[in-house]
């Protein structure tokens, strides 16, 4: 399962995320299970889905457009981080904590996305050679 999707560290961060705000967003309020922690978990898990859908696409433009897709669903996240600590659901430390690695997330997929630009750009890359 996932062959391959481990080398992505874009996918190993978001999916890190992913299974941090599960775990914190258990403590929220119940008010809460059908709004924010239901917009919460639904926007995190986007991220590392999109980056395993992209990759399964045919085309580099098909999976650019996914990484893109991955890239607002995870700005999604970062505010969601902020309004729950605002809304004093969070913690600082847990606010620190995912605020620190959404923002890692966050450069290591933008990195991703030039560099696959690039590859397409300059025909350096095809398919293929993504698959190996």
């Amino acid at each position: 399962m996932l062959e391959g999707i481990g080398k992505i560290k874009a996918w190993e961060l978001s999916d890190k995320l992913v299974l941090l705000i599960y775990k914190v967003t258990r403590k929220f309020p119940r008010e809460e299970m059908y709004g924010l922690v239901s917009q919460m978990r639904r926007a995190a898990v986007s991220v590392p889905a999109n980056i395993v859908e992209g990759t399964q696409r045919q085309y580099l433009k098909e999976y650019l457009q996914f990484l893109y897709t991955a890239k607002s669903s995870l700005a999604e996240v970062e505010y969601y981080i902020y309004l729950s600590h605002g809304l004093e659901y969070l913690p600082d430390r847990e606010y620190e904590e995912l605020s620190t690695l959404q923002a890692e997330a966050a450069r290591t997929l933008q990195g991703l996305i030039r560099w696959l630009e690039k590859q397409i750009e300059t025909g350096k890359i095809t398919k293929q050679d993504l698959q190996k």
